[in-house]
């Protein structure tokens, strides 16, 4: 089904060599495991949904959309009433408007992250004005923490040791099981 490609010695195992194959059914395998196992039995597949969130800010972004999505469901003036008050009530729809947008954006054009959690943060910021105090604090809270944790995400950090070794103990164990059979 798959075929399986060995992790270099020493790469740490990156997001993109964790993920070392996509079966036919849309799911990704495990690493170092083979596409059945010794007994014919297909092992747990790992959803390709994981592999596209490593690869992105994912739940930074996620928060800037719904910091967002919260502030623009808290403000409840109809349009006429918006339009009456002048640009500060256009200014309550616009800046959410520009979380959301930089929400997407975080979550699929990963590469330019750094300039949209920094407008997210301003935008963030700027509800508390524009916004009900930002969605009443839940939604400029949300915001700040999903643009901080954009800002701050790197792609393709190799494994922290601990985990390393966690792993490595798995395929071990894995590699002792098939053995033995």
């Amino acid at each position: 089904m798959t075929e399986s490609v060995p992790e270099p010695a020493g790469t740490g195992g990156g997001v993109g060599a964790r993920a070392e194959g996509v079966a036919a059914e849309g799911t990704a395998t495990a690493p170092g495991t083979a596409a059945a196992t010794a007994d014919g039995a297909e092992p747990a597949a790992r959803p390709v949904t994981r592999d596209w969130r490593g690869r992105r800010p994912f739940w930074g972004g996620l928060l800037v959309l719904l910091g967002g999505a919260e502030i623009l469901f808290t403000l409840r003036a109809p349009l006429p009433v918006v339009l009456h008050i002048g640009m500060q009530g256009l200014a309550g729809y616009l800046v959410p408007a520009v979380m959301v947008l930089c929400g997407l954006l975080i979550l699929f054009n990963p590469a330019q992250r750094l300039f949209y959690s920094v407008l997210a943060v301003l935008a963030a910021l700027a509800s508390w004005v524009t916004s009900n105090l930002g969605g009443f604090l839940i939604g400029m809270l949300l915001g700040v923490v999903g643009a901080c944790l954009t800002f701050g995400w790197l792609p393709d950090q190799p494994l922290r040791r601990g985990r390393q070794r966690r792993l490595d103990r798995r395929e071990e164990r894995r590699t002792a099981k098939t053995a033995s059979v």
